[in-house]
């Protein structure tokens, strides 16, 4: 039976929580929040790499990595290290099972994104979604709301008990800069990301 990790050597399936959990400077909106609803198809699939540096903080507790993200179609690749480039931890996951593995050997396999950071943070968060929450849309057709800035870009975006605010570099940046993720059940957990390149 396996023992589950300590939340201070989690920076692996921390990162993968932060691994699109994002932002960090709000954008001023120019239309009330459009209320999110069944009606909305679901979030575009497409590929993309990104790289940057998260934080996690989740009560008194907290950390920070670099991390590399590549998504594509279902499949997650998710790897974490030190700002000095030394390998945290590496996460593999799809709809159908998520591992986690450590330099040191050791392993850690869920059935899903919830199950992995139920069990390294002690609250599911909603992986699955930060792919589509990463590009300022909506995760398929859960409810939430949506504000938008003066360029029609996503500032801030509630669903599934998290708020994620925007930032972008500049005004003609169409991906988000900085993010901030916030949950506020329980201890509040808060990530945020910033990132360096996007492909």
């Amino acid at each position: 039976m396996r023992r589950r990790a300590p939340l201070a050597g989690m920076a692996l399936h921390i990162a993968a929580v932060a691994a699109a959990a994002l932002l960090a400077a709000a954008c001023a909106t120019v239309a009330p929040p459009v209320v999110l609803s069944g009606d909305l198809p679901p979030a575009l699939s497409a590929p993309f790499y990104i790289e940057g540096r998260m934080s996690v903080r989740r009560g008194s507790e907290g950390g920070a990595a670099h991390f590399t993200w590549q998504h594509d179609g279902a499949l997650d690749r998710v790897e974490l290290a030190t700002p000095l480039g030394q390998t945290l931890a590496r996460l593999f996951g799809s709809a159908a099972s998520v591992r986690a593995e450590w330099p040191d050997g050791r392993t850690l396999e869920a059935r899903d994104w919830d199950e992995m950071t139920e069990r390294a943070l002690g609250v599911p968060v909603p992986v699955q979604g930060l792919a589509a929450w990463l590009r300022g849309e909506p995760r398929g057709r859960a409810p939430g709301t949506l504000e938008r800035d003066a360029q029609g870009r996503t500032s801030v975006l509630s669903q599934d008990g998290w708020e994620i605010v925007y930032g972008y570099a500049d005004e003609a940046s169409i991906h988000p800069a900085r993010l901030t993720l916030r949950q506020s059940q329980g201890e509040v957990t808060e990530v945020r990301l910033v990132i360096d390149r996007w492909s």
